[in-house]
C-alpha cells in the first residue's frame, strides 16, 4: 500500500512527509546496528554516518539503505543494520526495500511513455480507456487529473483497506472495476487532494492500454532499461530477499510474519526496489537525455501540473522555492524518500524497514537529515517529540485509567447506591452519556480526521489501532459497570 497517515502539504521534501495529516511516528527502540558500508568519490561521508550512527538507536529502525547521485554519477551508496530484527543478515544497497508511494512516479513515468507513443492522452477521460468507468461520475476524470491528484477522489477512500485477495492475478482489475462505482468527493479538476486511487486506476490503464500486466509493463519499460538488476513490482508472492519491515508496537518493533508483496496496490506502492537502483533512476530522471522517456516528458513530470497542483507534478512533489522535487513512502513496516535537485543533477533515496510511531521511534528525522546532508540543504530537524509522546503515552493510559476506575467502583458500590435525588443521578448517568459520545467520536469521525479506516490503521500502526479501540470500549464499560453497582441489590464492603 501506499501513504497512509504521513500527510502534510510539503514545501520543501524534508520537514513532515507530503500529505495531509500525519498519524505516524513510531516507537523508541535502542536497536544494535553492526555493519555500514559505504563508496565515495567527492562526498564527505562521515556527516552522513555519524548522523546515522546518532538517530539510528532514537528511530528505531532495525536496517536502512541510502544511495547519493552528484553531478549525475552515483557518489555513495551505504547500508546500516539487519534485514529481520533478531536476525543477523546484513542490509546493503542492494537489499530490496518495498518503496511505498515512490512508486507512484514509476506509475507516471509508464503513463507518460504511453503518451509519447500516441495511446494516451493526457486531458482525454479515462472512461475512453476504461470501458467500465462509462456513463459513470468518475468517468470525466482526465489521465491529467488522476496524475495529478486533481481527480476529485479524497485521502480517505484512497486509503481505505483493500476487499481482494492481494494475491488474485485480477486484483488488480477487479478492484478499479469496483472504483468505478465510487463518486469523487469533489468536481475533478476543482482541488488537489492527495488519494492512492488515482494511481491504481492508472495502473489499469497501463494494462489495457499496453496489452501487458502491470509487472510486466514496469519491468521491460523502466527496470530493465534503467538497470534495475535488483528490483521488482509487487505480484502477490513472499520474497525472502527483500528487508522484512517492522511496525511500531509499544516500546519495540514487530516485524512482519512474511515478506509478502500485494499485486492490487502495486501501481500506487509496490515498486521493490534497492537503495543503488533507485540512484540510477533518480539518474535517469535528471539526465537530460532522450531515453526510457523524452528528456521534455520527464521535465514535464518535474513541475507543477497546473493551477489546482501547485505543488504535484505527475508521480512527484515539487517544491519550486528550493527546486526539490521528491516523493516519500509509507507501507506497513516500511517508509523511504527520495528526494532531486534537477538543476543541480543531484538526488538522493533514503530507505528503512521499520514503520514510525507516535512521538517514539519515528524515522522522519532519519530520513529527512540524510537527505540534507547529501543534498547541502538546510534542515533543522523536526523539533521536539515531547509533545507527541506525552500525546501517545496519555492515551495508552486512558484505558487503564478506566479499568483502574471499574475496581474502584466495585469497592465503592454502597457509595454508588446511596446516591439520590437529581443530582445523584445525574452523576451516575452522565458517565455513560459522554463515553458513548467520546465512542461515537472515535469510531465515526476519527477516521475521516486521519484520512484513514481502523483497518487502514491497524496495518500501519496496531499499537495506535488498539489504543484507539481500547479508550471507548473500556470507558463505556467502565460507565455501565459504574451503574450495575449502583442499581445492584448486592451488598458488599465499603
Amino acid at each position: 500500500m501506499a501513504v497512509l497517515i504521513a500527510r502534510n502539504r510539503a514545501g520543501t521534501g524534508l520537514r513532515a512527509g507530503n500529505y495531509r495529516k500525519e498519524v505516524g511516528r513510531r516507537i523508541l527502540a535502542l536497536l544494535a546496528f553492526g555493519f555500514t558500508a559505504a563508496l565515495q568519490a567527492g562526498i564527505p561521508a562521515g556527516s552522513i554516518d555519524d548522523f546515522i550512527a546518532s538517530e539510528s538507536p532514537v528511530s528505531g529502525v532495525p536496517g536502512l539503505a541510502y544511495a547519493v547521485v552528484a553531478d549525475g554519477e552515483i557518489r555513495m551508496v551505504g547500508a546500516r543494520g539487519v534485514v529481520r530484527m533478531g536476525g543477523d543478515k546484513a542490509v546493503t544497497p542492494d537489499t530490496p526495500f518495498i518503496t511505498g508511494s515512490i512508486s507512484k512516479s514509476f506509475t507516471a513515468l509508464a503513463v507518460m511513455q504511453l503518451v509519447e507513443a500516441g495511446k494516451v492522452g493526457l486531458d482525454i477521460e479515462v472512461s475512453n480507456y476504461l470501458a467500465v468507468f462509462s456513463g459513470k461520475p468518475a468517468g470525466a476524470i482526465t489521465i491529467r487529473q488522476l496524475l495529478s491528484h486533481t481527480s476529485g477522489f479524497s485521502t480517505f477512500k484512497g486509503n481505505s483497506s483493500p476487499k481482494d485477495n492481494p494475491t488474485h492475478k485480477d486484483a488488480l482489475a477487479r478492484a478499479v472495476d469496483r472504483l468505478a462505482g465510487v463518486i469523487p468527493a469533489y468536481p475533478p479538476g476543482a482541488k488537489w487532494e492527495y488519494s492512492n486511487l488515482n494511481y491504481q486506476i492508472l495502473g489499469r490503464l497501463i494494462e489495457v492500454v499496453s496489452g501487458q500486466t502491470y509487472q510486466s509493463y514496469i519491468a521491460t519499460h523502466i527496470l530493465e532499461p534503467v538497470g534495475m538488476a535488483h528490483s521488482f513490482v509487487a505480484d502477490g508472492e513472499i520474497h525472502n530477499a527483500m528487508a522484512t519491515g517492522h511496525r511500531p508496537w509499544f516500546a519495540t518493533k514487530q516485524p512482519l510474519a512474511e515478506n509478502k508483496t500485494d499485486l492490487g496496490t502495486a501501481p500506487q506502492g509496490g515498486i521493490v526496489a534497492s537503495a543503488s537502483d533507485l540512484a540510477r533512476y533518480l539518474q535517469m530522471m535528471m539526465n537530460g537525455r532522450d531515453d526510457v522517456l523524452s528528456a521534455m516528458g520527464k521535465a514535464a513530470m518535474m513541475r507543477p501540473a497546473g493551477a489546482a497542483s501547485p505543488f504535484y507534478g505527475f508521480g512527484w512533489f515539487v517544491d519550486t522555492g528550493n527546486g526539490t522535487v521528491y516523493h516519500t513512502g509509507n507501507s506497513p513496516g516500511y517508509e523511504s524518500l527520495a528526494t532531486m535537485v534537477p538543476a543541480e543533477n543531484k538526488g538522493v533515496v533514503v530507505l528503512v524497514n521499520a514503520g514510525s510511531g507516535i512521538g517514539f521511534g519515528e524515522t522522519l528525522q532519519l530520513r529527512n537529515g540524510i537527505a540534507a546532508r547529501a543534498l547541502g540543504l538546510d534542515y533543522q530537524g523536526e523539533g521536539s517529540r515531547w509533545s507527541r509522546q506525552t500525546l501517545f503515552i496519555s492515551l495508552v493510559l486512558m484505558p487503564v485509567m478506566f479499568l483502574l476506575s471499574m475496581v474502584w467502583a466495585w469497592f465503592h458500590r454502597r457509595e454508588l447506591r446511596a446516591k439520590s435525588g437529581p443530582f445523584g443521578r445525574f452523576s451516575l448517568w452522565f458517565p455513560l452519556f459522554t463515553t458513548l459520545g467520546s465512542a461515537w467520536v472515535i469510531f465515526s469521525l476519527m477516521p475521516g480526521l486521519l484520512g484513514a479506516s481502523f483497518g487502514t490503521l491497524n496495518l500501519f500502526q496496531p499499537d495506535m489501532g488498539l489504543v484507539l479501540i481500547a479508550i471507548p470500549v473500556t470507558g463505556v464499560l467502565w460507565a455501565v459497570f459504574r451503574l450495575a453497582m449502583a442499581y445492584s441489590g448486592k451488598s458488599g464492603p465499603a
